[in-house]
């Protein structure tokens, strides 16, 4: 496996955090960077002791989820809670963030967002983190560059083809299996 860029392995973090999340609606991972370093971390779920979405159903005011903190509010109050300082620090994060985590990140001062995906980009977000010097980057994550078994599928799949070949598939029918295999394993 080859080694990733700062930028991927942030943004793998990113993920990973996300598979905690308690919405049903959207996973969101977000994590606070400065010098290269993680300081802090959070997912979208519900306050530390209430009822999670996964338990009992969001509830939504307004086509937002109520009982839901942001993933990158998490972060911020992590450090909030333990005497953090974030000034200067980057934020990565699984999705764009909604209008009041951006407003929230430019306050503490947060001076660079990286994103994975696209998600509801409010106009006036990007307005107000250009209007602030907060720099943003949409930085697409690449699942395939943390898969560890992605080259052991790769053979598996890649065997199963060539059995299929030797059982009497054709070129025709085998052609579009094998492009979407080598487009699945960046091959």
């Amino acid at each position: 496996m080859e080694r990733i860029t700062w930028d991927q392995f942030f943004m793998a973090q990113c993920h990973l955090l996300a598979l905690r999340s308690t919405c049903t609606r959207l996973s969101v991972g977000a994590i606070l960077v400065r010098e290269n370093r993680i300081i802090a971390g959070g997912y979208n779920g519900s306050i530390s002791g209430g009822d999670h979405c996964i338990d009992h159903g969001c509830y939504v005011v307004g086509n937002h989820c109520v009982r839901t903190i942001h993933a990158e509010m998490n972060a911020l109050l992590q450090c909030s809670k333990y005497g953090i300082p974030v000034a200067g620090a980057s934020v990565y994060v699984t999705h764009f963030p909604c209008l009041q985590c951006t407003k929230a990140i430019i306050q503490a001062g947060i001076n660079h967002v990286c994103y994975a995906l696209d998600y509801k980009n409010d106009d006036y977000a990007m307005k107000l983190f250009a209007q602030s010097g907060v720099s943003v980057q949409h930085i697409p994550f690449d699942e395939r560059k943390v898969d560890f078994s992605g080259n052991g599928k790769f053979e598996l799949v890649n065997d199963m083809l060539q059995k299929m070949q030797q059982l009497g598939a054709d070129d025709k029918e085998l052609g579009p299996l094998m492009q979407r295999v080598n487009d699945l394993f960046g091959k």
